[in-house]
């Protein structure tokens, strides 16, 4: 693995003593401002006022060692090198739900990756009219190739962000039940984040529960959407409103789906791997800074490695805040502004990366504001966006207004407070808390948009 800014990864042995896990839990539950740091070291995890702390050090303060994991490839080493390349495998740790996320090019001609995770006769591939000209025939057969016993189906369902409603997961109920499947069925997401987060939750609810696999085929999905098990729909008054937490049985990035991939969804999904390096990961941002133009030009080992670390971000934070009690939550940095503005805009007027990418720049404004930050990280913030190309600012035809009815409803509202994620200290700090000046929140969205 290559190194981080704090190199740890989340094992199951040995476990916590029932205390250590105890003050665990509760540095994540109770209501406090809580920041999250990054450091050569380890993690450590604050909450104002001093009444408790939770360390995490290389060397497993209460326990628990944290690192990120990049597996041992599964390939037989017997295959000639001319065979089939390994992936590279991230695991995330959750126990007896714990799965692998397989990383490499071509790995959709490698059937056995997939069918492993198969553990009924029965497949639903669910997909969209953009994906599934190009992948469907691929996935249906590594799903089948050398093994007569398991039948597939598919459902396709319409592209875009304003399709994530209740009426097209209806489509994927409908077909699942005139197609008889079995609780022993898999579901297979074949698309962008989308389709992960509808396949996945018609998953959850399905018979209440069967398997899936997440194939995703988008920069956005690869690094973030696919990865810890948050599914769900949209509602018209607010974004991911609906949904469940439900893990896959694996998740399998074929870096391959890139080459066919928007230049504006390439983009989008960058705002994703930027927020890595912003909240934890200072290395991997000072990374991004000298290696976005390759990034942009679709480099392979420069896409590669930024797949890799953002799931190696993921795995962490999910492993230990799986339902985002706390430090899971730090990774919507941004969101709340840029949920605000999908809502706002209808969604599938811009892009999520691109409404995130300008919710970040907000964030870093009032974190400033606040004085929590340096002016430097403000500049390098708006630069490295403009870089990937990304927006920098909301759209005009947002308001002051229409930010705050809509934020007002965000997930991470609690007892009517408005908690946000934002940057404090050094690059790579953050906290999340409703613990702000009022003012500087409403002096961020003056200075953005129209009263």
């Amino acid at each position: 693995m290559a190194s981080t800014a704090h190199a740890f990864r989340l094992s199951a042995s040995p476990k916590p003593s029932a205390a250590a896990a105890a003050t665990a839990a509760d540095a994540f539950l109770r209501p406090e401002t809580l920041s999250f740091c990054s450091s050569a070291g380890g993690a450590r995890l604050r909450r104002s006022g001093g009444a408790c702390s939770l360390s995490v050090t290389a060397a497993g303060a209460a326990g628990l060692k944290v690192r990120a994991s990049s597996a041992t490839p599964v390939m037989d080493k017997s295959k000639s090198e001319a065979g089939p390349k390994a992936p590279t495998i991230v695991d995330v740790d959750l126990g007896d739900r714990s799965y692998p996320i397989y990383i490499g090019s071509g790995l959709l001609d490698q059937p056995e990756l997939l069918q492993r995770h198969v553990h009924g006769k029965r497949v639903l591939v669910v997909t969209n009219d953009t994906v599934a000209p190009i992948y469907l025939d691929k996935v249906v057969d590594a799903l089948t190739k050398g093994n007569p016993n398991v039948s597939v189906d598919h459902v396709i369902l319409p592209d875009g962000e304003k399709y994530k409603d209740m009426d097209t997961l209806m489509k994927v109920f409908d077909k699942a039940i005139e197609s008889r499947l079995d609780r022993r069925c898999t579901f297979v997401a074949l698309g962008g984040g989308v389709i992960g987060d509808m396949c996945g939750y018609a998953a959850a609810s399905f018979l209440r529960g069967v398997n899936f696999i997440q194939i995703p085929t988008t920069v956005m999905s690869q690094v973030d959407s696919s990865v810890g098990g948050k599914t769900g729909i949209n509602h018209h008054l607010g974004k991911n409103l609906i949904g469940a937490f439900y893990q896959p049985q694996c998740v399998l990035i074929d870096t391959d789906t890139l080459n066919t991939l928007p230049d504006r969804e390439l983009a989008s999904g960058l705002a994703e791997v930027v927020k890595y390096g912003l909240i934890r990961d200072t290395e991997f941002f000072e990374w991004q800074e000298k290696n976005m133009d390759a990034l942009i030009a679709r480099d392979p080992s420069a896409l590669a490695y930024a797949i890799k670390r953002s799931c190696e971000n993921k795995a962490e934070v999910v492993s230990l805040d799986e339902k985002e009690s706390g430090l899971r939550a730090t990774l919507n940095l941004g969101h709340t502004f840029g949920h605000a503005i999908e809502t706002g805009l209808g969604y599938g007027q811009w892009l999520h990366g691109e409404a995130v990418a300008a919710g970040i720049v907000m964030a870093v404004d009032m974190s400033y504001r606040l004085g929590w930050i340096d002016e430097s990280i403000v500049t390098r913030v708006d630069k490295i966006l403009k870089q990937a190309k990304l927006p920098t600012c909301p759209p005009e035809t947002m308001t002051v207004e229409m930010f705050k009815s809509v934020m007002a409803v965000d997930k991470k509202v609690a007892d009517g407070l408005l908690r946000l994620i934002l940057l404090k200290g050094p690059l790579g700090n953050c906290v999340f808390t409703g613990d702000y000046d009022r003012k500087a929140l409403d002096e961020t969205l003056r200075a953005f948009v129209k009263s």
